[in-house]
């Protein structure tokens, strides 16, 4: 049976566009019905932003009752995405719960903020504000007071939108969560904890942190037919290393390296002795246990 998607006509913002978004992510066939006629409210089988009620059990999701929907614990409230998302995500996301509350901290909860005017902080005045955030963009396929007023089309074309990014959203962070867990697989299968060599290039830097506690240096094949080494920091966003590179090495390449460290297919160090490579992996593995001494 083909559901009903109902939310209100007229002028659309992020929320009401990504509940659509995310809802026909599960039921693509669903009919979606822009109204604000109470009757054709009350017929939907899941309205979203509409309706002055919040009841998951009767596929009511609105937030603007007098009292709204309610809060995560970190104050921000829900907006209709929001509690979409809440209800509905962790099937889009195939029972995953780390990728259901990534994308909620990430991408959800910062349109349920700015749709409720939300920033821990206060409201958003829209003040001094720089830049334009997804759910402006969301905004910026509104017809203008110059073009023809045909909100229903322009939907369409924002829900379309809206529909890849959230795709992108979870593509991005199952691979993620997918490499996180061969990170650690490599954590594990050191010969010496302190240098971890990956197969293929990996996002690294959380798992290293988290699990690797001991490692120094991270080895690991670019799409320039060479193996990089690079030294660990302190922390994932620091540029301060835990043990750089040796400072004789700082800038140095091809032959000069290669006198200095005596690897014959070592190709440069960065000036800032963060980062190195070599021609294969056992000459990257040569810098590792020379920059260890």
């Amino acid at each position: 049976m083909t559901i009903t998607i109902v939310t209100h006509s007229g002028k659309f913002h992020a929320d009401d566009v990504f509940s659509v978004a995310a809802l026909t992510q599960l039921f693509p066939d669903a009919k979606v019905v822009r109204t604000r006629d109470a009757k054709l409210i009350a017929a939907g089988d899941i309205v979203v932003d509409v309706g002055q009620e919040y009841d998951a059990a009767k596929g009511r999701f609105d937030h603007h009752q007098r009292h709204g929907a309610g809060e995560r614990d970190n104050g921000i409230p829900y907006s209709s995405f929001g509690l979409v998302w809440r209800h509905f995500g962790l099937d889009i996301c195939q029972g995953s719960q780390p990728l259901w509350q990534a994308l909620d901290t990430e991408l959800v909860s910062v349109i349920d903020a700015i749709d409720c005017g939300y920033t821990g902080q206060g409201r958003i005045t829209g003040e001094g504000e720089r830049g334009v955030s997804l759910s402006q963009t969301i905004g910026l396929f509104n017809p203008t007071w110059q073009e023809p007023a045909e909100f229903d089309s322009c939907f369409k074309q924002a829900v379309t939108f809206a529909s890849q990014i959230l795709t992108r959203f979870i593509a991005s962070h199952q691979a993620k969560l997918n490499a996180y867990q061969q990170v650690v697989q490599a954590i594990e299968q050191a010969e010496d904890p302190r240098i971890v060599v990956l197969e293929q290039y990996l996002p690294w830097k959380q798992a290293i942190h988290e699990q690797g506690e001991q490692a120094l240096y991270v080895i690991y094949p670019s799409p320039a037919l060479q193996w990089m080494i690079q030294a660990v920091a302190v922390t994932p966003d620091s540029f301060t290393n835990k043990k750089s590179l040796p400072a004789s090495w700082a800038g140095l390449t091809e032959e000069e390296l290669q006198q200095v460290t005596g690897v014959s297919d070592a190709r440069f160090c960065h000036n800032g002795r963060f980062i190195a490579a070599a021609a294969s992996l056992a000459g990257a593995l040569s810098l590792a246990e020379l920059a260890l001494k």
